[in-house]
């Protein structure tokens, strides 16, 4: 399907409005070649769109955007006690883990209720209560467009870091288009519930020897109390990352701030909470016209009806201006800024 000077207010989570150029959608990968390959959209900018919960646009966009909406799922092998599960990128993200949950694997429950498609989330390597992406993906197919054909890049070659891939990465932004990945689930593979509030939820709902699916209802009743509704405030979740600092800086600041949350990270690093920063700078519930800053989650920047994508922008801009002045910690952004 494809539609010129096509709107994509509906296409983002934010719902500001802005147009395409092109826009395509793909339900049969095998087409990718062709349709890339058109003389008329060659030398063009091109922009793929999952579900549109991690872009914010603030213009029209004068290329193609190219929607892929393929979204078969299906156990490709076993390898000993090991389950191999390939999903198209087109999949709805928490359609995905639920199918893991009624199949009986273990992994993706704490990483419910993230909004997006399958191909979205190994760019970013998502990430929620204490589970990343990264430890369940075995390999990641894609069509390189430097080479006009389809690959397949194990775990190691998708460079995975902090909400980090090397998809995000100057050089292979471009050159990789996600069409499918291949999950690798270890057969009754022990459930993570060490971080904050997930065991409180669980003892609230009554559960004191938790399933999978116990897990994933705690942890979507976490995300429903603490986060807007795009479907009622527009908003593409957390808007910006916890920041990554050395060891002794986080020392220094938390020496400053004794309330300020702070986390082991790899490399001897720590990570700071950049919800409780941006809500010390005195941030959250902050608005400016229609843009704002929610009032219930500090690290959600929302629409609350007709802001632009410059307006939202703008508030976010503030904001990392704010904490930089009070804490000398500067926040960077996780959705893509068009």
């Amino acid at each position: 399907m494809i539609e010129a000077d096509a709107s994509l207010k509906l296409l983002n989570t934010f719902g500001v409005d802005a147009r395409a150029r092109w826009l395509v959608r793909v339900r049969d990968l095998d087409e990718l070649p062709a349709l890339l390959g058109r003389p008329e959209w060659r030398e063009l900018p091109l922009l793929v769109l999952g579900g549109g919960s991690n872009i914010l646009p603030t213009r029209d966009f004068d290329g193609v955007v190219l929607k892929i909406e393929a979204q078969r799922i299906a156990q490709s092998l076993w390898l000993g006690d090991d389950a191999v599960v390939r999903v198209e990128a087109g999949c709805d993200w928490h359609q995905f883990v639920t199918w893991t949950l009624k199949s009986g694997f273990n992994g993706m429950e704490n990483l419910s209720l993230i909004p997006g498609t399958v191909g979205a989330a190994p760019i970013q390597n998502i990430g929620a209560y204490g589970v990343e992406l990264a430890s369940l993906v075995d390999a990641v197919e894609v069509f390189d467009r430097s080479s006009a054909r389809f690959d397949v890049l194990d775990r190691v070659a998708c460079g995975f870091g902090y909400r980090d891939s090397v998809f995000k990465q100057a050089g292979s932004r471009d050159r990789y288009i996600v069409t499918a990945v291949r999950f690798r689930f270890v057969i009754d593979a022990p459930l993570v519930l060490h971080y904050p509030g997930v065991r409180e939820e669980l003892a609230a709902m009554g559960i004191q020897t938790p399933r999978a699916a116990d897990v994933s209802a705690a942890i979507c009743a976490i995300r429903r109390r603490k986060l807007p509704d795009p479907g009622v405030l527009g908003n593409a979740g957390s808007f910006f990352k916890n920041p990554l600092v050395s060891r002794s800086a986080a020392d220094q600041l938390h020496a400053l701030h004794p309330g300020l949350p702070v986390f082991a990270a790899d490399g001897g690093q720590a990570k700071l909470s950049a919800a409780w920063l941006i809500d010390q700078a005195g941030l959250k519930g902050y608005r400016d016209g229609d843009a704002g800053v929610s009032a219930s989650h500090a690290l959600v920047l929302v629409n609350h009806g007709h802001a632009s994508g410059a307006q939202i922008l703008a508030v976010a801009q503030h904001v990392r201006a704010s904490v930089l002045q009070r804490f000398g910690v500067t926040l960077e952004t996780e959705p893509l800024i068009l």
